[in-house]
């Protein structure tokens, strides 16, 4: 008897390779992120990182912003279509100050002069200054320290 209680415990606390690979196979067929299983006592979890929870852009879509906008208000001014707007001149990294925790060069507000640095873009590891392309005020920043910006895309809006 002492042989068979052995076999059983080992049993019992051996994980079940079959039931593990089918939960993640419906893992897989569901497009589920999490499942848990539990049978006689014996408790399985079986979860899985998703890449586009990596990949999601850190603002939400368009319609979505539209969706929050009451209908009685007219919809904003697209940046992109403004004249006063700066763009990025390549795909990089944007950083506002010059560096980690530092002071930003601008500030919504802020008066500026042609040739001012406005901020940073990092590209294959080189740090290069964006200058104010224009005097005026800086009405709206369109980025976060830190971002991701591609090229063309606006970074603010001078007027």
């Amino acid at each position: 008897m002492t042989g068979d209680r052995k076999s059983k415990d080992k049993g019992k606390s051996a994980i079940d390779a079959d039931l593990v690979r089918e939960l993640a196979r419906l893992l897989e067929e569901t497009g589920l992120s999490e499942i848990e299983f539990e049978r006689e006592g014996q408790r399985v979890r079986v979860a899985r990182q998703l890449q586009a929870a990596a990949a999601a852009p850190s603002r939400p879509p368009a319609a979505a912003i539209d969706a929050a906008v009451p209908a009685s208000e007219p919809a904003p001014l697209d940046p992109a279509k403004h004249p006063g707007v700066v763009t990025s001149p390549m795909a990089g990294t944007a950083y506002v100050g010059p560096e980690p925790g530092s002071k930003p060069f601008v500030e919504v507000g802020s008066r500026v002069q042609t040739g001012d640095p406005l901020l940073i873009v990092e590209a294959m590891k080189t740090m290069n200054q964006i200058p104010s392309p224009r005097a005026g005020t800086v009405i709206q920043i369109l980025i976060e320290d830190g971002q991701p910006v591609e090229f063309g895309e606006p970074l603010m809006i001078i007027e």
